[in-house]
């Protein structure tokens, strides 16, 4: 009796059995794209009941995710309800871009977008956006739903 010492991995490539690393790792890349598809139709799912639970009303929405940019189609009411979806999916963990492709069945000139920084507050914007600070109530109501107190906005 003896211990005999083998090459552990090519008596697949040898006799035709079981998979090649290049087999194994074909298999295990098309495991991971399909959980990431999987997690990212889950996460636009959950924008768009999000979305929804908001009161935002898009006709035939659809969210698609693909790395770190979200493509949102459909037919928002007006420019404000365009604006506030591609806040709620924008302002989504994981998300760096959202390509645009809604409509709007009644069109008004679009609003201007200000990135929240440390230290901002509505005031602030205010004063930034219209040269006034007192017209923060503007912006708060522009906000609505994402927004749910004038002294809670965060970066």
């Amino acid at each position: 009796m003896g211990l005999f010492s083998f090459i552990k991995n090519a008596g697949a490539k040898v006799f035709g059995i079981g998979k090649t690393e290049e087999e194994e790792a074909a298999e295990a890349a098309a495991v991971a794209e399909e959980k990431i598809a999987m997690e990212n139709a889950k996460a636009a799912s959950n924008m768009a009941e999000t979305i929804s639970d908001l009161g935002l009303d898009v006709d035939d929405l659809d969210i698609s995710i693909d790395g770190d940019v979200a493509v949102v189609a459909g037919s928002a009411h007006d420019q404000a309800t365009k604006e506030k979806v591609i806040l709620v999916v924008g302002n989504s963990t994981g998300i760096a871009t959202v390509d645009d492709r809604l409509t709007v069945e009644n069109p008004e000139p679009e609003a201007r977008f200000y990135t929240v920084e440390k230290g901002d507050s509505l005031s602030k914007i205010s004063k930034a956006m219209y040269g006034d600070p007192m017209k923060y109530p503007q912006i708060f109501e522009a906000n609505k739903p994402m927004l749910k107190d004038v002294d809670l906005i965060y970066p």
